[in-house]
This record gives structure tokens, C-alpha cells and sequence, in this order.
């Protein structure tokens, strides 16, 4: 179970919990933390009820404990020796009516559809539990495997459309707390004289490789998406993820070159000239950004908050012509060994206000006028 990435525990024959995999133990503390379960006690206890009631997700209830134990409860009553009276010790007193009307069970295996919390609401977990024997065919335990309650088909579509290097950093993020990051905002600039010009179907066609390539840009060089809204892409480089502040900055610059070549790509593809197809890019440095995933039963996306997010998109505003502007902040953060391996010189670079370019927008004058930039 464990190498193969199970959610699923095992009991002993006694029905007292032996083992519970990581994947499982993970998604119960909320992709946050290892949830804590009672080991070597019984799974319906009182130890393991106490113990439920600290997970994230999963039969965190009264009424999703008693509801798995009557899917179970026939397994358990024919393992038991003593029968009913013995089972009624082994589980919490609040599931002595459960046990009353129990029929024992001999099958070993049986499947069903469990019901567990989550993201506050109840799901449906298809389970299967399959007895333990040894070599002399005694009874050793019971093995309980779980997954969502969708089948393999949709369950193989969703995960081989979505890279698991971004899905591990999305889970580290399940918790929003200050994390520093380089910022990258990038935009299609004319879009909506191409939106005009191209059939529908082309201009989405064309949105659809846009946003497909930058994202990949993004994951190979160790950062995380953010929120799409049109033709603007957002993306974080953490320094914890990536070892450094300045492992994060180079990243990040590293991103936006890579999505710069990869438009021609998208332009011979979306058969249009390559110069149609422009990108700003607006790169900065949040030391105090709040960063998180929001998850709800329709999307789940990366989203930080602070004023370097703000700052960041006037940036980008102000780098028309398809040209890259990075703050001073961003670009100071590079030690020597990455910027030279970008082909920068830190210490001789110059910058001028956003406030007194040519191509400052209003909005740049108003909210960050004196944040200093450079072009790469």
C-alpha cells in the first residue's frame, strides 16, 4: 500500500489498528500535516474516536464513524471471539446500538462506498476490505484500501493532464502563511485587436497554447502557477521551495525567458506571425507575501496576497513593446554565482523609477511611482 500510494490501513484480527499509509494519514491532516491515528488500538474505540475528531478530513464524525462501522461491523462480528458481547467491549459505548444489529460476516472481501468529510462536505469513498490470512490460511488481519469514488478513467484523465512536481508544491502552499517569492505577471499585448482579427475558435485555440506553454515554463523552472484572468498569467517562485531568495529571483527570471521563446512555438502553431504574438512581463520581489491555495468544489489555484502583487502588475503595465521590466528588489536578491549564470551584473545595472518611463500608465503614477526597474 505504502509503495504503491494507497490511502488504506491495516487491523490485526482483533481489529486493532496496526498500520495506516502516509497518503492516507496526509489527506486526513488536510494536506498540512501527518494526521495522528491511534495505533494498537481498536479502529472504533474510544482512543480512535478521540483521535478522529483532529482530522482535516476523512470520518471525522459521530455519524461517518457509525456509518463505516456498519459497512465493517459484519467483519468484525465474525472475527471476534465471544461474538456480539465481546464486540460491544472492543467499540466506543456510543456504537452499542451499531453492534446490536450487526450479521456476521465470513466473505473475505467485500467493497462499498464509504462516506467521508471533505472540503466541507461529504463524499463518497469507495473502499475495499480484504481479510489477511497466513500460509496456514488463519486469519491474521484485514486490509482496507480506499479512493475517491470515481473511476480510473477520470481519475487517470485528471492527474495525466497535470504535472505532480506542481501538485506537490501546490500541497505545500495548503496552508497560506508569509512566504517570500519572486512574482511573475505576464500579458498578451493587442490581444484584443487578435481577438477582432482571428475566428473565435483560432483566438481560443491560440489562449489555449498560451496559457498551456507559460504554465510549463513556470513548473520547469520550479515555480507555481497562480490565477489566469484572460490573457494574464501570474506565477510565485518561493524561496522556500527553491532554496533561496536568489534561487527564487533566478528562477523566476529564468521562467520569463523561457515563455519568451516559447511564443514563436505558439505562433507557428496558431499560424500567425511570430511578432503578433508579445508578452510584458512584470517581475518583482513580495518579502511579505501571504501565500496560499483555495480549494473549493470547482477549482483550486495558488493566490497570494500584499502590495509587492499590486506593484508587480504595474510593472507589467508599464513593459509594453513585448519588453521584460524587473524591480531593483527582484534583481538584488541574486548572489553572484546565479546572476552570472543568467548573464547579469547586479552591480552595474541601471534603473529608473516607474513613475518616469515613457510607458507608465496612470496607474503606475498613482500606486507605485518610485519602484525602480530595469528591462532584461
Amino acid at each position: 500500500m505504502r509503495v504503491a500510494g494507497h490511502w488504506g490501513f491495516l487491523v490485526d484480527d482483533r481489529w486493532r489498528l496496526v498500520y495506516v499509509t502516509e497518503e492516507l494519514r496526509f489527506t486526513f491532516g488536510g494536506h498540512v500535516e501527518l494526521a495522528e491515528f491511534a495505533i494498537g488500538e481498536g479502529f472504533f474505540g474510544p482512543e480512535s474516536k478521540v483521535a478522529s475528531r483532529t482530522w482535516r478530513f476523512g470520518v471525522n464524525t459521530d455519524d461517518l464513524f457509525r456509518s463505516f462501522l456498519e459497512q465493517v461491523g459484519g467483519l468484525m462480528l465474525a472475527d471476534t471471539p465471544g461474538g456480539r458481547d465481546a464486540l460491544r467491549a472492543q467499540v466506543d459505548p456510543s456504537f452499542y446500538d451499531i453492534v446490536e444489529l450487526l450479521e456476521s460476516d465470513e466473505r473475505d472481501v467485500i467493497a462499498f462506498v464509504a462516506e467521508a468529510s471533505g472540503l466541507g462536505r461529504t463524499v463518497g469513498v469507495a473502499t475495499l476490505a480484504v481479510r489477511v490470512r497466513d500460509r496456514e490460511g488463519r486469519l491474521v488481519g484485514t486490509m482496507i484500501i480506499t479512493k475517491p469514488d470515481a473511476g480510473m478513467a477520470l481519475i487517470g484523465a485528471v492527474t495525466s493532464m497535470n504535472d505532480p512536481r506542481h501538485f506537490e508544491r501546490i500541497q505545500l502552499v495548503a496552508r497560506a502563511d508569509r512566504r517570500p517569492a519572486a512574482i511573475l505577471f505576464a500579458d498578451l499585448e493587442g490581444s484584443s485587436g487578435l481577438a477582432r482579427r482571428l475566428p473565435t475558435a483560432s483566438y481560443f485555440a491560440l489562449g489555449r497554447r498560451l496559457v498551456t506553454a507559460a504554465d510549463q515554463c513556470v513548473i520547469d523552472a520550479g515555480g507555481i502557477v497562480g490565477r489566469h484572468v484572460g490573457d494574464g498569467i501570474v506565477a510565485f517562485f518561493l524561496a522556500e521551495t527553491l532554496g533561496s531568495e536568489s534561487a527564487a529571483a533566478r528562477a523566476c527570471i529564468e521562467a520569463a525567458r523561457s515563455l519568451r521563446h516559447a511564443t514563436d512555438r505558439v505562433a507557428e502553431r496558431s499560424e500567425i506571425p511570430a511578432e503578433e504574438i508579445r508578452l510584458r512581463f512584470g517581475l518583482h520581489w513580495g518579502s511579505t507575501l501571504y501565500v496560499g491555495n483555495i480549494t473549493t468544489s470547482g477549482r483550486s489555484e495558488v493566490t497570494a496576497l500584499g502590495d509587492e502583487v499590486n506593484e508587480g502588475a504595474r510593472i507589467e503595465a508599464c513593459a509594453t513593446g513585448g519588453r521584460a521590466l524587473a524591480s531593483k528588489a527582484l534583481v538584488e536578491r541574486l548572489n553572484s554565482s546565479d546572476a552570472s549564470a543568467l548573464g547579469l551584473d547586479p552591480a552595474h545595472v541601471t534603473y529608473t523609477a516607474l513613475a518616469e518611463l515613457t510607458t507608465a500608465t496612470d496607474k503606475a503614477r498613482r500606486d507605485a511611482p518610485s519602484i525602480s526597474v530595469c528591462e532584461l
